[in-house]
């Protein structure tokens, strides 16, 4: 839930300065040669998928309508850019009453992509469009990226709930970002307050090492700590020895105790001793929550363990060795003048250099077989063929410059489960490889 929706004061920066310095020389060049109000088509894909990933997860839709909403330069922005001579008066002016009035198509937060899919699809004057390249891609790439790993992690979990750790471990707003993309694609809850009280993420915590250090022994810690937060609580046992912390955690908090969280050693090996350990205390229902600088591998690795629950936080903000998805910006259709009339040609960068892409304003639709499995991603720029129809991907986000397709969070996090679902079989493996889909151009 958004602060404005609990009636809460917001103070909602500008996302203007969101960009790169070559956004403002370009809009300022195109200003002069009369191309800025050229009707263009932007379009956002990937060429390929991180190295061994089968599917792409969309990610931060959201955010990016937030940042389109925002975008908006102000005195004190235009000020910064006069005072550092980025562009000249007449662009200035421009800027002043800028306001996206065109239309955005993507593919809806939580939906699977693969290489080429369009993932979003800016559409406006050439002037309008390429100032939103940069804080689209920061946003798209970024969020993206997390929820990828996410999805991964929450697929080897097979069902346990996972908590979202990472906010110590990345930039503050960072953090906050990677916990919604997290909860998009999979994971139940945060540790992060700051994305609680923006999306309306669950939220849960209870103490660290530094908690049972600051009291004289285990024992004075664990009493504290039920005191003050009850029997259901989870109490953190790998401070000093932790058979000796188990034990004295089930004659604290009784045999109602809620969790213990393991931190430390071999994962695999403590938990099946606690388990056997809690259950000859009678604390059969006590829960294990691990942590400790796990991925989905790791957490794959502990499928057969006793472990209740999983807490990830560096791997996770880090993209699981993958921070970004490489997604780019590119302009794929404009109009032959600045005549709102004028028809729209294709266009493309052709490079030696393996950055090629395909020109025309696409639309995208998902092949699947007999079974309803999907089979190929299905790509074209003239008429829909009939059998896709239904199959199409993009939906309208913005229309005319207003935003459209606002969703509660809770909707992207259950199409991700119904797009997961509709994969192949080998989506899931953690295995390397291609994409699990191929990309069809027709």
């Amino acid at each position: 839930m958004n602060p404005a929706d609990l009636g809460l004061p917001v103070d909602v920066p500008s996302t203007a300065l969101f960009t790169d310095h070559y956004e403002l020389t370009m809009l300022q060049a195109a200003l002069a040669n009369r191309t800025a109000d050229r009707r263009s088509v932007f379009e956002v894909f990937t060429r390929r998928l991180p190295e061994g990933r089968r599917y792409g997860v969309v990610a931060g839709t959201g955010r990016v309508l937030d940042a389109v909403e925002n975008f908006r330069f102000d005195g004190a922005v235009l000020e910064f850019l006069r005072e550092n001579a980025v562009v000249d008066m007449r662009t200035l002016d421009w800027l002043a009453s800028y306001r996206f009035s065109g239309d955005i198509w993507g593919y809806p937060e939580g939906e699977v992509y693969f290489p080429g899919s369009p993932i979003l699809r800016v559409e406006g004057s050439f002037a309008e469009c390429v100032l939103l390249e940069t804080v689209i891609l920061s946003i798209l790439n970024h969020d993206s990226a997390i929820a990828a790993a996410a999805s991964r992690m929450s697929c080897a979990a097979g069902g346990r709930p996972l908590i979202e750790m990472g906010a110590r471990r990345t930039h503050e707003l960072a953090a906050v970002a990677s916990a919604r993309a997290a909860y998009v694609a999979g994971f139940t809850s945060t540790s992060d307050l700051a994305a609680g009280f923006r999306y309306g993420i669950p939220t849960v915590g209870t103490s660290a090492h530094a908690f049972t250090l600051v009291h004289d022994d285990e024992r004075d810690a664990f009493t504290a700590q039920v005191a003050s937060l009850g029997s259901s609580t989870t109490l953190l046992v790998d401070t000093y020895d932790v058979a000796e912390a188990v034990r004295t955690a089930v004659e604290v908090a009784g045999t109602g105790l809620g969790a213990v969280r393991i931190d430390s050693g071999d994962l695999l090996l403590v938990a099946h001793r606690v388990r056997q350990q809690l259950d000859e205390l009678g604390a059969t229902s006590t829960r294990i929550v691990v942590t400790s600088d796990l991925d989905e591998y790791a957490i794959a690795s502990l499928a057969a363990a006793p472990v209740d629950a999983y807490g990830v936080g560096t791997q996770l903000v880090t993209g699981s060795g993958h921070p970004t998805c490489s997604m780019v910006y590119k302009l794929v259709a404009r109009a032959t003048s600045a005549d709102p009339k004028a028809a729209l040609a294709p266009v493309a960068k052709k490079s030696s250099g393996g950055k090629t892409s395909v020109g025309g304003r696409k639309w995208a639709a998902r092949r699947r077989d007999a079974d309803g499995t999907a089979e190929a991603e299905v790509i074209g720029t003239g008429p829909v063929p009939a059998a896709l129809a239904d199959a199409q991907l993009l939906v309208e986000l913005v229309k005319g410059g207003e935003v459209v397709a606002r969703e509660p969070l809770e909707a992207a996090r259950e199409r991700h489960r119904t797009a997961l679902a509709g994969l192949p079989l080998s989506a899931t493996q953690l295995s390397r490889g291609e994409a699990v889909l191929p990309t069809e151009y027709v």
